[in-house]
């Protein structure tokens, strides 16, 4: 019978002290993946994959090292614990190395109440091939769909069990499933594609492949035969798919790495106003449903909701133990945790405040300017965050959509950006990052 993920911990653990660690922490995770591609109606790609992994740190006064493995038999348990400590020896020495003090470790998580795991049985791979089958001829269906570049379902699921020598020990289970299409228009030169795809932890959450691909031909239709956008100062609209990107920015400069670096464009910025006085940004961890809830973080501390940004302030950094030590402040159990590496910071859910208009009416209190629908490639400058992308979308006059752009390159600086930020109230609150469609003023358009 196969060892439980608690026991190969602790196994590790013990391997870990019997070898010269002075303290340790371990992780396993065992999973199951599976993804089926369809194309032109039949079978192109089904791929399956099922495996643990187990990760050992251990740490030698203020040395560390970290080893993992895909084997978990007592011999390579006793031969990874034998190599993490030989590594740590003759690691350097790095004053926030350490353990979380026992009063800090979670108890008592309730991983249920997060509903982070289907009970129900496991698709089969038909059920999945049958999805993507008809999205793809949902897209296919729509006049103007010239062919279906993809349509794809999968389903995962992967336990995840840690624990640290100093008493901590606890794991839970997450599943997901999805179904997209991408659909492509015109021909030859001509050709313009778009897609549309939605994942969730719940099967029964998941809209239909019907829909999907109708979306996924919607969107692409609208994009044909585009133009070359102005070029100037214009006021920008970043539609609710791509505007939580201005967000991952912001999530960026405030983590605790680039703030103990000195390498973020916000690294003097605590206690200031980033953003409008009349939106916050939330995190919490604690959010049913959500594929980025956890009942604590990688280094056994509980997961809790925090105010990241409070009417437009920001009230701190996004720490793990290592950078909190570093700037002498209190981690905001945000580590993240792999079974090769260290924990290192990290945000999952996050919520930023809603309007009270639609999209629609934003758009017409911009008047002409662009609505990005798409971005391409990247160039922020994360110490000065001067901001520079390719976009597409469609160019807007009297508040009004009139043709599809692509090719242009909107760019300006984050930290004036944020401060004019408008929001709309089109946040889909299933999503991890819940962000709505979000009205920059005064960028340049090239």
């Amino acid at each position: 019978m196969a060892q439980s993920l608690e026991t190969l911990t602790a196994a590790l653990l013990m391997a870990a002290k019997s070898a010269g660690a002075d303290t340790a922490d371990a992780i396993a995770v065992d999973g199951t993946s599976v993804s089926i591609d369809v194309l032109n109606g039949k079978l192109e790609h089904a791929e399956r994959s099922e495996g643990i992994d187990i990760g050992l740190r251990v740490m030698i006064g203020q040395r560390q090292a970290c080893v993992s493995a895909s084997d978990t038999s007592p011999d390579t348990i006793q031969t990874i614990a034998a190599r993490a400590v030989a590594m740590a020896q003759v690691a350097p020495d790095d004053d926030s190395i350490g353990l979380a003090d026992p009063a800090q470790l979670a108890s008592g998580w309730d991983a249920e109440a997060l509903e982070l795991y289907d009970p129900a049985p496991e698709p089969d791979p038909a059920t999945l091939e049958e999805n993507a089958r008809r999205a793809e001829a949902a897209a296919l269906a729509t006049t103007g769909i010239s062919q279906v570049q993809s349509a794809s379902s999968g389903y995962g699921q992967r336990r995840i069990h840690l624990a640290t020598s100093n008493g901590f020990s606890g794991g839970y289970a997450r599943s997901s499933i999805s179904t997209s299409c991408v659909a492509i228009t015109g021909s030859g030169a001509d050709m313009e594609r778009d897609y549309y795809g939605d994942g969730r932890i719940f099967a029964a959450d998941l809209e239909s492949p019907e829909y999907i691909g109708e979306m996924a031909a919607q969107r692409t239709i609208e994009r044909a035969n585009p133009r070359k956008a102005h070029s100037g100062a214009y006021p920008v609209l970043y539609d609710e798919r791509v505007s939580s990107s201005l967000m991952a920015h912001l999530l960026a400069a405030i983590n605790g790495d680039s703030i103990v670096r000195g390498s973020s464009w916000l690294r003097d910025g605590l206690g200031e106003q980033i953003l409008p006085t009349t939106m916050s940004l939330i995190e919490n961890p604690l959010r049913p449903r959500t594929s980025s809830s956890k009942p604590f973080d990688g280094e056994g501390l509980p997961a809790t909701p925090r105010s990241i940004i409070k009417d437009g302030t920001l009230t701190g950094w996004t720490l793990d133990l290592a950078t909190a030590r570093k700037l002498g402040l209190q981690s905001t159990a945000n580590a993240s945790r792999g079974t090769s590496a260290p924990p290192s910071p990290s945000v999952g859910n996050i919520a930023l405040t809603q309007g009270d208009k639609s999209r629609a009416q934003l758009l017409a209190d911009m008047g002409t300017g662009l609505l990005v629908t798409s971005l391409i490639g990247s160039s922020i400058n994360a110490t000065t965050g001067d901001y520079s992308r390719g976009a597409a979308g469609f160019w807007v006059e009297g508040g009004e959509i009139k043709y599809p752009v692509n090719e242009c390159t909107i760019a300006g600086n984050l930290r004036d950006m944020l401060a004019t930020l408008i929001p709309a109230n089109d946040a889909r609150s299933h999503l991890s990052r819940v962000v709505p469609s979000l009205l920059v003023e005064g960028l340049i358009l090239a």
